[in-house]
């Protein structure tokens, strides 16, 4: 069984997400999705994330048929805790982490890059909403 990993916040779904979890499934039989709990959203994203909460954030990924489990992190030694025990075949970051460091890298056989989809944004989505 080939596993695939990728991590986010997940907080408002919209179309580059789900490109991104087909891309997922297309390469493997085991899509696991970690995503930040809601006390790490808040530290990395600001005081006003998530608009979703942990729980309806994990409902609604845990819907979707490309993803065969959604697991929660807190920190960044969960996160590479995580990848460690799932070492996965091919773990999925978006482009914008090229020639960072990747949390958990040295625990996957394969980073794969997944080009950011013009226009869909979560943060852009948020400051649409906020700006009228």
């Amino acid at each position: 069984m080939k596993t695939i990993f990728i991590n986010g916040c997940f907080d408002i779904l919209h179309r580059g997400h789900l490109e991104l979890f087909k891309y997922g499934a297309s390469l493997g039989d085991n899509l696991i999705v970690a995503i930040d709990s809601d006390r790490k959203v808040k530290e990395t994203k600001g005081p006003h994330r998530p608009v979703n909460n942990i729980e309806d954030r994990k409902f609604m990924l845990s819907c979707l048929r490309y993803i065969d489990r959604v697991v929660v992190f807190d920190s960044t030694e969960e996160l590479e805790n995580l990848v460690r025990i799932n070492a996965p075949d091919v773990m999925i970051v978006g482009s914008d982490w090229r020639g960072k460091t990747i949390i958990g890298a040295t625990h996957a056989k394969e980073i794969r890059y997944f080009e950011r989809i013009d226009g869909y944004s979560t943060t852009k989505i948020i400051e649409s909403i906020t700006d009228r």
